[in-house]
């Protein structure tokens, strides 16, 4: 099955879009049926665990000090960044080769399919889009991001490597709320295939070794960090030095995503958002 077919199934424009109460929303979107479900199984299965109980715990005291509306409100702002980002370049004639724009077309439906789920799960409390910079001018930079189609692949691999330690850092705050945390884990799971395709684009392996960092300046939180991507301690277990037969710790940090607190992902993010007029 090809990359974007298999992609679609994991994207129902009907049931995502449908407008109703929250908990409706929910309802139509828990009734899509197995096939989506299943791609988040391992996170699903993790999150009842007694050791990603304790893993969990060691996450940034951000994640449970906000609210589920707090939670859903940080990731449409997430996920109208990409929806825009992704649509802009669409628009852009001659910034992307023709043998990738269905690549990139599927990934902006599937952000708008992620913009219009989370508005209608968070109604009237949810917030307004912000105006978006892509060159980065809100935080002092001036790229040439729709100009230079290298310069557009470096920022969406910023941007989704983003979106999935963003999601996976704000596990923690959706634990009480079943339903919202299989949702979010279903859209982490998505998030995690876009930023894999797109690392393989720039040439790179869809995983990431260490904390390795071939991206502007902005982003190098993104594997830095409070908890490095170069970290081998998961669950409270040490895994340095336990799979020398296997590519060692360098393997054991490419076996492991690490959570980004709201505070580094509000950092990046700041970089390419326009300051809101004050009345």
């Amino acid at each position: 099955m090809s990359f974007i077919k298999f992609l679609d199934k994991l994207s129902n424009e009907e049931v995502l879009k449908a407008k109703g109460s929250r908990r409706e929303s929910l309802k139509q979107f828990k009734n899509f049926g197995k096939g989506a479900a299943l791609a988040s199984i391992p996170f699903g299965l993790a999150a009842t665990s007694s050791k990603s109980k304790a893993a969990t715990a060691s996450m940034a005291s951000a994640a449970f000090q906000a609210s589920s509306t707090d939670v859903l409100n940080f990731a449409l702002t997430l996920e109208y960044l990409e929806r825009n980002f992704y649509q802009m370049a669409l628009d852009t004639d001659g910034l992307i080769p023709e043998e990738f724009r269905d690549v990139f077309g599927l990934i902006a439906k599937h952000e708008e399919d992620h913009v219009t789920f989370l508005a209608a799960a968070l109604g009237d409390a949810a917030i307004a889009e912000p105006n978006f910079d892509f060159s980065g001018a809100p935080g002092g930079l001036n790229l040439d991001t729709f100009s230079n189609y290298n310069t557009f692949l470096a920022l969406a691999q910023g941007f989704e490597d983003t979106g999935v330690r963003a999601y996976k850092g704000q596990a923690g705050a959706l634990a009480n709320d079943k339903d919202l945390l299989e949702y979010a884990l279903q859209i982490h799971s998505v998030e995690a295939r876009h930023a894999s395709k797109v690392r393989r684009l720039r040439g790179e392996k869809g995983w990431i070794t260490n904390s390795e960092n071939t991206l502007p300046e902005p982003f190098a939180p993104i594997y830095g960090g409070e908890t490095p991507e170069s970290n081998t301690v998961q669950g409270g277990v040490d895994l340095a030095g336990m799979f020398a037969d296997f590519g060692g710790n360098s393997a054991v940090t490419e076996a492991f995503d690490e959570p980004l607190t709201m505070g580094e992902v509000n950092t990046i993010a700041s970089i390419f958002i326009e300051p809101a007029e004050e009345d």
